[in-house]
């Protein structure tokens, strides 16, 4: 037990001044000490020890010693047994002091929290008394005596005359202690999955001292703002008699948004959701058009699709949903967000034009969202259509047609002509029908925004592919931070409809703010709790951005590794032409271990684009760039995702920064630190300076020490370094965002209009 005695009180109770308990401490015990200052048990001692040695006695006997009565003549004496004298019982408070003789009634105070009854011993009171004031004892217990026996007159006048209060029975004591049982047992907690030692003390209706005590006898060491589990709370509370409930905290999202699985028979089957991937050019929506029936390509400029599309087919007596995407985008950005809608993707590849770059991003794309794949050859019709080249390329990117042992469905078509339409579609089917598509239209319609955009004259407006239940005209839901009530619902073609079932496609209006490609939508009963949730989203989305959540980099690789956070290292592979790229995804691959994969998701000729930064962003990879430049929408998009870029002018570079990655052992020690982007506008040949480059600063700045990386499509051609700068006729030292500039180079003379120049420096640094 803890003894808590302040300075003042310990002063008070052996009779000296504050100043002498602070001199005697303060040869041994240095700092300030104050009449509140709380004693620890080794200054206690010392004061004790202290105080013994100066008052030691020779002898007890002259402490203890008590006159004798006279003894009658003629009786014994007995020696060294001293006698008291009983008082007699006075009938009269005396006006006088007390005699010496008379037992002195002491009043212990118990309301204070700690009482010590060793204070109110008559023996060391005696011995304290004498060792203070000598001879002068019986005079301060007599002194004393008279003021409590008037006291006690006083409480006794107080008290009224009659019959003294009845005892207790025996009965009426167990009633009490059973009632007091009973209210003890009445006490129920409410105990969460994890509380605080304070607020678990709180609800047993005991001290925190109390509740540490049991918690120790359990083993658990806990301080009052530390927290205990369930199982541990329980206990203690279970000790001190309460009952206890578990306490389950149900969010706004569990109460409104019913996640339940549904039942097999509720089950039934629904169609699939179908999206059509390929390069430009191909034939995509050309292909689309056909089996719809439908001209969509009139409408469109250079046959390029425009917006997101979201079509119904009949094939028969089955239905097939359709996504046309402009390329990979928003497919990309919809399982960056967790979103997955589609159960198959068309992969549709020219005869005659055989595997494209973008076609390699469409197989990559598919992979890493883990959809089924069919492949449809097209334009059959050509002359030069050539299948087995087809075939042949993409078993170089792991897709091996069925005919050749593999589980990849390869059908030739003709959008034009219509050859293997049919084909195509009963493939779809029998596909579609092997992953045993189902839904349960009979609940609250759950599914993904696919489109989202700002009308002029309708408000938000937002294309949503139904996956699962059906939405009702009138229905309120919610899409990430957007909430609303279904005012108007089409389908694709127009028509307006009340209700929309599993895997139809519909654009509805009605929603309050515009939600996100991939965002999940749910429909809703509570339009009140709908909107707090939306509000609770938008400040979890505030707080992950300034979260500590970082992407894997090659510098925090190998931490990641020693956690046991990441058995693999997704890369994404750039090069200058497809031979280099090649080139470092073999060798990159190589680099694989026990502990983590090298994994090449995608690894293309050409320099980095948003869609590389989608990419990566949505599979937690790195771009590694081989003698290419990312642009400018590019960096952009990667600083605010957080992917990592590398760009490299030796291939070894490449090698070895990964490998000393995975060791934990990446320390470059110099750096690019890029300054400004020019854009070159015009080009004169001066005979007496030569070539000057008159450019226009994009971003940032350029000055005349800077490093000139000369970049043409992406490219990189040349690194060179500025010889002259200057504005108009005048030499400057540097030419800031905005202003246009003549600037020669060095050594590098072959500069076109419409290269870019980008100006950096290189610096040293420390890890």
């Amino acid at each position: 037990m803890i003894i808590k005695y302040r300075l003042g009180e310990l002063a008070k109770d052996l009779g000296v001044s504050n100043k002498d308990i602070i001199s005697a401490l303060g040869d041994h015990f240095p700092g300030e000490k104050k009449h509140t200052t709380v004693l620890s048990e080794t200054e206690l001692n010392y004061i004790f020890d202290t105080l013994s040695k100066q008052r030691e006695a020779k002898s007890f006997d002259s402490f203890l010693k008590v006159s004798a009565p006279a003894a009658p003549a003629g009786a014994p004496q007995k020696q060294n047994k001293p006698q008291r004298e009983r008082p007699e019982r006075q009938q009269k408070a005396p006006s006088g002091p007390a005699p010496s003789s008379e037992r002195v009634r002491k009043v212990v105070d118990t309301s204070a929290a700690v009482v010590e009854i060793d204070k109110y011993n008559e023996k060391y009171e005696n011995i304290a008394s004498v060792s203070r004031q000598g001879g002068s004892l019986n005079n301060r217990k007599t002194q004393a005596q008279g003021r409590k026996q008037k006291l006690n007159q006083r409480s006794k006048q107080r008290r009224p005359q009659g019959k003294p209060p009845r005892r207790e029975t025996e009965a009426e004591r167990l009633q009490r202690i059973q009632l007091e049982k009973a209210r003890k047992a009445q006490l129920r907690v409410s105990i969460p999955d994890e509380i605080s030692v304070g607020e678990l003390a709180s609800r047993l209706k005991a001290t925190a001292a109390v509740v540490i005590k049991h918690l120790m006898a359990l083993g658990v060491m806990a301080s009052v703002s530390e927290t205990v589990d369930f199982d541990t709370a329980s206990l203690v509370a279970e000790e001190l008699g309460a009952k206890v409930e578990h306490e389950v905290h149900v969010t706004i999202e569990e109460r409104i948004i019913d996640d339940s699985e549904d039942s097999a028979e509720n089950l039934v089957e629904r169609p699939p959701v179908v999206c059509v991937m390929g390069h430009v050019d191909h034939g995509k929506t050309s292909l689309l058009d056909y089996i719809r029936k439908t001209n969509v390509i009139a409408g469109e400029a250079g046959g390029i699709t425009q917006h997101i599309g979201a079509y119904r087919v009949r094939v028969g007596e089955r239905t097939v949903t359709f996504l046309d995407t402009p390329g990979h985008e928003a497919f990309t950005a919809m399982r960056a967000r967790g979103a997955s809608i589609t159960d198959i993707a068309i992969l549709v590849v020219a005869a005659d034009d055989g595997i494209m770059p973008q076609t390699v991003e469409a197989i990559n794309h598919a992979k890493a969202a883990g959809v089924s794949i069919i492949v449809a050859i097209n334009k059959m019709d050509k002359p030069d259509a050539n299948p087995e080249r087809v075939k042949q390329q993409l078993t170089e990117y792991e897709l091996v047609p069925e005919e050749w042992g593999g589980d990849v469905i390869c059908v030739p078509v003709s959008a034009v002509t219509g050859f293997g339409i049919d084909d195509l579609l009963e493939n779809l089917i029998l596909l579609s029908d092997l992953k045993e598509l189902k839904a349960n239209p009979n609940r609250l319609a759950k599914g993904s925004v696919v489109e989202a955009r700002l009308d002029k004259g309708r408000g938000p407006v937002a294309t949503i592919l139904i996956q699962n239940g059906t939405l009702h005209k009138g229905d309120v839901i919610i899409a990430g931070t957007a909430v609303g009530r279904v005012r108007a619902m089409t389908d694709d073609l127009g028509n307006s409809i009340d209700s929309a079932g599993p895997s139809q496609p519909v654009e509805i209006t009605g929603l309050m703010d515009v939600p996100e490609a991939g965002d999940v939508f749910n429909a809703v009963e509570d339009e009140r709790l709908a909107r707090e949730l939306a509000d609770q989203r938008r400040s979890e989305q505030k707080m992950a951005q300034w979260g500590s959540y970082h992407k894997v980099t090659l510098d925090n690789l190998f931490s990641q590794i020693a956690e046991g956070e990441r058995a693999e290292l997704p890369v994404i592979v750039k090069a200058d032409v497809q031979g280099s790229a090649e080139a470092l995804k073999q060798n990159l691959e190589k680099l694989s271990t026990d502990e983590v994969k090298v994994s090449i998701i995608h690894a293309a000729a050409g320099g980095v684009n948003s869609g590389d930064v989608m990419l990566a962003d949505a599979s937690g990879a790195i771009i590694v760039g081989f003698n290419v430049r990312p642009d400018p929408t590019a960096v952009e998009q990667a600083a605010q995702a957080g992917v990592e870029m590398r760009m490299y002018r030796v291939i070894y570079d490449v090698i070895d920064d990964v490998k000393t990655a995975m060791k934990g052992k990446l320390a470059p020690k110099t750096r690019e630190v890029e300054q400004g982007r020019l854009e070159v506008r015009e080009v004169y040949k001066i005979s007496s300076v030569g070539t000057v480059a008159g450019c226009y600063v994009q971003s940032g700045s350029i000055s005349r020490g800077s490093l000139i990386r000369v970049v043409r499509d992406g490219v990189i051609i040349h690194d060179d370094k500025v010889a002259s700068l200057r504005r108009f006729k005048d030499d400057v030292r540097e030419v800031q965002q905005g202003y246009e500039c003549g600037v020669t180079l060095e050594k590098f003379a072959d500069i076109k209009q419409g290269d870019i120049f980008e100006s950096y420096v290189i610096e040293e640094y420390r890890d």
